[in-house]
C-alpha cells in the first residue's frame, strides 16, 4: 500500500459490518412501520426531495455511515476538490468542473490561478455564436439558415449533453425555443446510427458540433471525417467552415480538419469526460438548440447543488447521503445493482459509476461501485421487473417521481395523483419482492 490505509481496515467500517448483520434480522415493513424512524428520512434542499425511508437502515445506520464518512475524511476532500487540489492523482490535475457552472464573480483557483474569468470567456463566446446562429445573422454556404445541429462526441462529450436534451424536450420553455430546430447526436461508428443522424437532413441547414478534447479520438474522428465528406459531396469543401465547428484544445488539428479556429471552442484539463456537460461539451450543442439563456438556468441549478454539496452537513447533504447509501447497498449488503426507476420518460437515460480500485490503484478487497440499470418505471413494469421479482435479483432500488406542471391545473392534479400512487405502489412492490429474494436465498 502507497501512503492509505484502506478504509475496509478500519474500526467504522467493522463497526458497520458488525451492524448490517443486525439490521438483516428486521424485516423492511418493519422499519416502515415506525412513522417517526420514516418521517426522519426525508431530505428535502432547492426543491428536490430525497426519501430513504424504503433503504434497510436506521438512524444509528446513518450515524455509523456518516462516522464512516469521518473516518475518510470525507469533508476535507470535498474541500481539497472545491481548492483546486490535484486530487485526480492518476493525471495529476484538479477535479474543478464545479468551475464550470460557478457565477462571474466567483473565485476557484487550479495551480494558483482564478479559473472562473476563463469559463466565463467561453460561456460568452457560446452565448454570442449560438445567438448568430439562431437568429439568421449566421447562414451556411448557400445562405441559409443552419436549425439543424448534429452533435458528434463519445462517452461524456455524448451522454451528458443528451440527458439534458432529453429533459428540455419536454419543458414547455425549452419546446417554444427549440420551435422548428432539431438537435441529433451521433456516438456509434456504424454506419446505421450515422444514417440515422442525418436522415431527413439537408447539408445547406446543417451545423455539425464535433467534440473531441485532442481531435485524436477515433470514434468521433471517424464519423467527423464521414461527416464532412456528407457536407463537401453536396455543397463543396470550402463549405465546411461554415456548417462545422469544433469543441477541442487542439487549434492545429481543427484547422488542418478545415474548420475555422475561431470556431473552435475551449475546455480544460481539470474537466472529467463524465463531467463536462457544463462545459462548451454539452453547453454550445444545447445553446444552438434552445438559446443561451435557458442552458444558463440549468447551470445555475448545477451550481446550487454544488453550493449545498459544499456546505450542508451530512444528515441534510443530499449527495452525500446518496453516496453513504450506495456504499451501505453495495460494501455491506452486497448488493451489486442498483435499479433506477425514474417516474418521468425525460428522465430515461443514466450510465453507471464506480472504480474497483483505491485512490492510489491497489485491488479492493470488497464491493465497490454498483451497475446502475433501468428505465422509466411503467415501461419496466412489463420488462425486468419481472425477473426482480421472480428470479431472486435484489438491486437497491430508487425511484424518482416527477409532477408535469407544464398541463392544465385539472391535468395535473389528476397526473400528480396517478403518478404518485404508482409510484407509491411501485415501492412497496419492490420491498415486498427483495423481502422474498432475502428469503430464498
Amino acid at each position: 500500500m502507497a501512503g492509505h490505509t484502506l478504509i475496509s481496515n478500519t474500526e467504522a467500517w467493522q463497526d458497520l459490518k458488525a451492524h448490517v448483520e443486525d439490521i438483516k434480522k428486521t424485516h423492511l415493513r418493519d422499519f416502515l412501520s415506525d412513522t417517526e424512524r420514516s418521517k426522519s428520512m426525508i431530505v428535502e434542499y432547492d426543491g428536490l426531495i430525497l426519501d430513504y425511508s424504503r433503504q434497510r437502515a436506521t438512524l444509528g445506520t446513518l450515524n455509523k455511515l456518516s462516522k464512516l464518512a469521518e473516518t475518510a475524511h470525507l469533508k476535507e476532500k470535498i474541500d481539497n476538490m472545491y481548492n483546486g487540489e490535484h486530487i485526480n492523482k492518476t493525471e495529476n490535475r484538479s477535479v474543478l468542473h464545479v468551475a464550470l457552472r460557478a457565477p462571474r464573480d466567483a473565485v476557484l483557483k487550479s495551480d494558483g490561478k482564478n479559473i472562473v474569468p476563463d469559463v466565463w470567456g467561453v460561456l460568452d463566446k457560446i452565448s454570442d455564436f449560438s445567438e448568430k446562429v439562431r437568429s439568421g445573422s449566421w447562414l451556411g454556404a448557400t445562405g441559409k439558415a443552419l436549425k439543424d445541429v448534429i452533435a458528434i462526441g463519445i462517452g461524456g462529450s455524448y451522454l451528458g449533453p443528451l440527458f439534458v436534451h432529453t429533459a428540455l424536450q419536454t419543458d414547455p420553455e425549452g419546446v417554444e425555443a427549440a420551435s422548428d430546430r432539431q438537435l441529433r447526436f451521433l456516438a456509434n461508428v456504424d454506419p446505421i446510427d450515422v444514417a440515422k443522424s442525418i436522415k431527413g437532413l439537408n447539408p445547406e441547414t446543417a451545423l455539425v458540433v464535433v467534440v473531441s478534447k485532442t481531435f485524436t479520438t477515433a470514434e468521433t474522428m471517424l464519423n467527423a471525417r464521414t461527416l464532412r465528406e456528407w457536407i463537401s459531396s453536396a455543397l463543396g469543401s470550402e463549405s465546411v467552415a461554415k456548417h462545422m465547428v469544433a469543441v477541442s484544445t487542439n487549434l492545429t488539428l481543427v484547422e488542418k480538419f478545415g474548420i475555422d479556429p475561431n470556431n473552435a471552442f475551449a475546455f480544460w484539463d481539470w474537466v472529467g469526460g463524465r463531467y463536462s456537460v457544463c462545459s462548451a461539451v454539452g453547453v454550445l450543442p444545447l445553446s444552438l438548440q434552445y438559446g443561451f439563456p435557458i442552458v444558463e438556468k440549468f447551470l445555475k441549478g448545477a451550481w446550487s447543488i454544488d453550493q449545498h454539496f459544499h456546505s450542508a452537513p451530512f444528515e441534510s447533504n443530499l449527495p452525500v447521503l446518496l453516496g453513504l447509501l450506495s456504499v451501505w447497498n453495495v460494501s455491506f449488503f452486497g448488493y451489486p445493482a442498483r435499479a433506477i426507476l425514474p417516474y418521468s420518460q425525460a428522465l430515461e437515460n443514466m450510465e453507471s459509476n464506480g472504480k474497483g480500485v483505491s485512490i492510489d490503484g491497489e485491488p479492493l478487497p470488497f464491493d465497490a461501485g454498483e451497475i446502475d440499470f433501468g428505465e422509466p418505471g411503467t415501461n419496466g413494469q412489463h420488462s425486468f421487473y419481472q425477473l426482480i421479482h421472480q428470479k431472486g435479483v435484489v438491486a437497491a432500488g430508487v425511484g424518482m417521481a416527477v409532477v408535469d406542471m407544464s398541463r392544465n391545473q385539472e391535468t395535473m392534479v389528476l397526473f400528480a395523483v396517478r403518478q404518485r400512487f404508482t409510484f407509491f405502489l411501485l415501492s412497496m412492490m419492490l420491498v415486498v419482492a427483495r423481502l422474498f429474494a432475502l428469503h430464498a436465498a
